[in-house]
């Protein structure tokens, strides 16, 4: 089995909804680990580790950390559970199967960082995952695990829950912050980053469900150990949301390496109805689409960033032979012009533009400057968007362009 349990192995194993159970499957025992060391010394655990980012950036988890640690005065540590990519559900999973693994990442950073405040943003959607969060930081508090003195280690760290109201861009760090703050959710220009001037301007850093419930295995480990998991670019594992037109559909843990088709075939054991597979979509709505040739590609950051894309998110959509890319590609951008914040003017027009060059394609009347027309607009949207939704949103658009040009070609009026 190529499936490797380590975010994923607690997972129908204990009750979510009780501490004990988890404390009974060493539960906590990397904050107890973690609180024996210096602070510095956790840091650096985490830099050998080369853990990056699995909300979709895949940024190197310790520069965040490192650069929280060397600000003064009160400090924010944030867990962005704004699972709002179509077509993932790993966080979601974490938090109702495994929440005390999210809690016990924020303390632990918390703890290194000197951070007091903890703060998890889910999405209001998911109802459950907001109960179950809660009545695990009142269980954490009750076991002196969270609030003041914490171990008798002059430590003190409170975390509570705010939830989204369903916007798509409050995933983007910024937009999340604003949001937090009680103000509509857009983007912000950057520098300033958010660990020097973050929620009320406090040094904040920000991580993905994924990421924190990580750190306890970091610690417990070793960096070095942790570090010989997946690829020398990509270290550990990956939570995958497979979905789409295979047998299987669900979540898996694998480790970085693992190619696409393997994924799709030994974990989803294939296409439904035996059909070939058009295309995959990987990452969400925000991501390239391949065709079946590139299947045997694996799952690693710089893989990955060969077509400007991210591993982070883990989403794997199969689209069998039955479906059109141009109905794929016109489902997403409708998307995003619902999504968009509506604050600069490349996503906010940009996206509408899209949609309407796409239908001229669908109804055989663009023509070869329509189709340079949507090349040229969808680079320009990704270039000069303020955030992250309209510097990925294109990213299905041109990955297409490139892997898919016959059947924009079968589509051109001449």
């Amino acid at each position: 089995m190529i499936q490797m349990k380590l975010i994923s192995k607690r997972f129908g194993s204990i009750n979510p909804l009780s501490i004990d159970s988890y404390m009974n499957a060493d539960g906590y025992k990397g904050l107890e680990k973690a609180l024996k060391m210096h602070p510095n010394k956790i840091i650096d655990e985490l830099e050998k580790s080369r853990i990056r980012g699995r909300g979709g950036a895949g940024f190197p988890a310790h520069t965040k950390v490192r650069a929280l640690s060397k600000q003064s005065g009160d400090k924010y540590i944030v867990c962005n559970a704004d699972e709002g990519e179509p077509g993932n559900f790993k966080d979601r999973s974490i938090m109702e199967n495994d929440p005390h693994a999210i809690i016990e990442g924020m303390i632990i950073l918390a703890y290194a960082t000197g951070a007091s405040k903890g703060i998890i943003y889910i999405r209001g959607e998911y109802q459950n995952a907001i109960m179950i969060m809660k009545a695990s930081i009142k269980a954490a508090e009750e076991k002196g695990l969270i609030g003041e003195n914490i171990q008798n280690k002059s430590f003190d760290f409170k975390i509570e829950v705010r939830s989204g109201a369903g916007s798509y861009v409050c995933g983007e760090e910024f937009s999340l912050i604003e949001s937090i703050e009680g103000k509509p959710g857009r983007s912000r220009t950057k520098p300033p980053y958010p660990t020097e001037k973050g929620i009320h301007n406090l040094p904040t850093l920000i991580n993905n469900v994924e990421t924190f419930a990580n750190f306890s295995h970091i610690i417990l480990m070793g960096g070095d150990e942790f570090a010989k998991i997946g690829t020398k670019s990509s270290t550990g594992t990956k939570l995958i949301s497979l979905s789409g037109n295979v047998k299987n559909k669900g979540l898996y843990e694998v480790p970085f390496g693992t190619s696409i088709r393997d994924v799709i075939f030994k974990l989803g054991k294939g296409v439904k109805n035996n059909r070939k597979i058009k295309m995959v979509q990987l990452g969400g709505a925000a991501g390239p689409i391949i065709p079946e040739y590139m299947l045997d590609m694996s799952i690693d950051f710089d893989r990955f960033e060969n077509f400007d894309s991210k591993t982070g998110t883990g989403a794997i959509i199969v689209i069998d032979d039955r479906f059109d890319l141009f109905d794929i590609l016109l489902i997403n951008m409708k998307f995003f012009v619902n999504q968009s914040c509506g604050k600069c003017a490349p996503c906010r027009e940009g996206h509408v533009q899209i949609v309407n060059l796409l239908n001229k394609f669908i109804n055989h009347r663009a023509t070869e400057k329509d189709l340079m027309s949507l090349e040229n607009l969808a680079n320009v949207i990704q270039q000069t968007s303020l955030c992250g939704l309209g510097q990925s949103s294109m990213t299905s658009i041109i990955s297409s362009l490139r892997y898919f040009r016959d059947d924009y070609f079968s589509k051109v009026r001449y």
